[in-house]
């Protein structure tokens, strides 16, 4: 029996399908993802509950000319499928092939970049305004999460769109979910106006009822309708989105396709903007998914049949990082654990368990997580923020004016530093050094192991009196690494010497760094090796005394080489007058494509064997 999926490969190609066919086509599309998502890795679980979502929208509206603005964009993989990108889904997330992600570089019905949340309202709005401007025609829909809307940017948006009257159409994806279950107070308002269905349902049955009575029935509904108002008050515990300006439609079920095209099909004609509230189902259609949406939102290939990872979980740097913490925590009631909608990511889940009166997961929402620390910090406590990288730079503001300028003792844990790989440019953790490195009182360290990581945390608790950031890559540890037993401000270690060159790293650029050295050695070199351990404050006596004698030092970083580790040896090199050549090695001011951590390794000539082979060049000219 042909598959009706292999007859579709635009949106124009599901126009003409019936519900049946397209219930179908659901079903297929469902099979699709889980079979190439168990052999790429990806985000599973958001988009399989997004499937007849997806093409009641591309059924009803005309795309690419509409705009549809995906938040975040993880769950754009069916809108993946069905616009030209469904025979290269097998590259997905692999370098040179389909991003996890919108892009509009890839194809047309990408209408914005996306990669992180709440930003769809307000890119929607700048997309509607825009059309109003040049007089053009086109429908414009915002499809965002719940758990997206506990994001204050998105509160922003709704409040400029409502009060106006753009024509704009916000699709709330209600599931109850982010990556984690949804906390706060919108998500129990949420929750409440799921209740409120008899309200919607007594509307349409009276509706029904008084238009069947000729004459009197019709004037009669009008009457009531001018009550509506109270009605709600009196069925639905709030009118939020009403109240800010929206016309609010819903709940509708998301995972029925001709309801869906019912509304959308009504909803394109409203003047001013509109929200369509869809309930709908995390990982909806694979057992494995539902029953886990947080372990499979963001999976790495799996065995189809049991739901069971291919490769063994080992442990990573997150997964320390909350043993540790909880341990201190047994010891230190101060000690407070936040994550902004991540506690399983970033290591606090058993924490979380354990101290739930010393857990706070604020949800999506950064900048607030770094105030609410602040909070904490003023009134004595030990806040411990666990973020991943490339989350923390929305909290940027608030980390210079809450935290720094009050030189509060709050330790930021920055997971996923470095390059993550097939998240891609959005998630790429490159950027952390060069936007914190500046900030004064702030104390910058990173690990290269498990057992540096565990005294980097103890010494940022109970001997720093101020800000501290501790950075540390996704993955694992290499075991290779010498162990550390303690960590003293300022202070870097010397892992080898020698008279050539001084190679100073930090983090798991360490290990790099020693590989590097290997190679250096058999072709005659010997070098310095230094485990920086702080970005700040540096190391400056070990840094200055190595370079004075090699007259040469090299830099290696997981972060971009503007302003990060490299640019703060350099700095220190010239302010104190030192004769020595410094070449720094990092990522280049360019945006980092998404691909294996290898690949995007090699890609930029960060191997062992191609910062050696630079190495060698530059100590065989003459002017060095």
């Amino acid at each position: 029996m042909d598959k009706i999926l292999d007859k579709v490969n635009f949106p124009n190609d599901i126009k003409g399908f019936t519900n049946v066919e397209l219930d179908q086509l659901a079903h297929e599309i469902r099979m699709f993802l889980i079979e190439e998502v168990s052999l790429t890795g990806g985000h599973l679980a958001s988009n399989l509950g997004v499937v007849e979502l997806t093409l009641a929208l591309h059924k009803i509206f005309d795309t690419p000319i509409d705009k549809i603005i995906w938040d975040v964009g993880h769950q754009s993989y069916v809108h993946k499928i069905i616009t030209g990108r469904k025979d290269r889904f097998s590259t997905l997330r692999k370098l040179g092939g389909l991003s996890g992600f919108p892009k509009t570089s890839e194809s047309c019905y990408d209408s914005f970049n996306t990669g992180h949340s709440s930003t769809s309202i307000s890119a929607a709005l700048g997309f509607a305004r825009a059309r109003d401007i040049k007089h053009d025609n086109y429908s414009v829909i915002a499809v965002i999460g719940d758990g997206s809307l506990t994001g204050g940017m998105a509160f922003e948006a709704l409040n400029d769109a409502g009060c106006g009257t753009t024509n704009i159409i916000v699709i709330l994806n209600d599931n109850n979910m982010s990556i984690a279950k949804n906390v706060g107070g919108l998500s129990n308002y949420l929750s409440r106006i799921t209740s409120a269905n008899l309200y919607f349902n007594l509307k349409k049955d009276l509706r029904k009822f008084l238009n069947r009575i000729p004459g009197i029935g019709h004037p009669i509904f009008k009457t009531l309708k001018r009550i509506r108002d109270t009605v709600k008050y009196i069925f639905i515990p709030g009118t939020f989105f009403e109240e800010i300006g929206f016309k609010y439609v819903g709940i509708v079920d998301g995972h029925n396709i001709k309801e869906l095209q019912r509304i959308f099909e009504h909803v394109k004609t409203i003047e001013g903007p509109v929200l369509v509230h869809v309930r709908t189902t995390k990982g909806k259609g694979y057992a494995f998914a539902e029953e886990n949406p947080d372990i499979f939102h963001g999976i790495a290939p799996f065995e189809v049949e049991t739901g069971e990872l291919k490769s063994n979980k080992k442990i990573t740097f997150s997964d320390k990082f909350g043993q540790e913490i909880e341990r201190l925590a047994e010891l230190d009631n101060r000690i407070v654990a936040i994550t902004a909608a991540m506690a399983q990511g970033t290591g606090f889940k058993n924490f979380a368990v354990k101290f739930p009166d010393r857990f706070f997961d604020v949800g999506i929402a950064e900048q607030h997580a770094v105030t609410f620390s602040a909070g904490l910090a003023i009134n004595g406590m030990i806040p411990v923020l666990s973020v991943y990288s490339s989350f923390l730079q929305r909290g940027y503001d608030q980390i210079l004016h809450d935290v720094i300028l009050q030189k509060l003792h709050i330790i930021f844990a920055i997971d996923r530093a470095g390059i993550v790989g097939e998240d891609g440019e959005t998630h790429q953790g490159i950027y952390d050094l060069s936007y914190l490195s500046h900030m004064p009182f702030l104390t910058i360290m990173a690990p290269v192991n498990y057992s540096e990581l565990k005294a980097m945390l103890n010494h940022a608790i109970y001997n720093c009196d101020g800000p501290v950031a501790i950075r540390y890559p996704r993955g694992r540890e290499d075991e290779n690494m010498p162990e550390c037993l303690e960590v003293s401000q300022g202070k870097g270690a010397l892992i080898k010497e020698g008279e050539n060159i001084t190679i100073a790293a930090v983090g798991r650029m360490v290990s790099l760094a020693c590989k590097v050295s290997d190679i250096l050695e058999k072709n005659g070199f010997t070098y310095d090796v230094i485990n920086a351990r702080f970005i700040k404050p540096l190391a400056h006596k070990l840094i200055l005394n190595s370079c004075t004698k090699t007259g040469m030092i090299v830099t290696i970083e997981d972060n971009t080489v503007k302003g990060g580790f490299g640019s703060a040896v350099l700095e220190l090199v010239n302010e104190n007058r030192v004769n020595a050549f410094v070449k720094m090695y990092g990522f280049p001011d360019k945006i980092i494509t998404h691909g294996k951590v290898e690949e995007i390794f090699d890609m930029y000539g960060m191997t062992p064997e191609k910062i050696s082979d630079d190495i060698i060049k530059m100590l065989n000219r003459d002017w060095i």
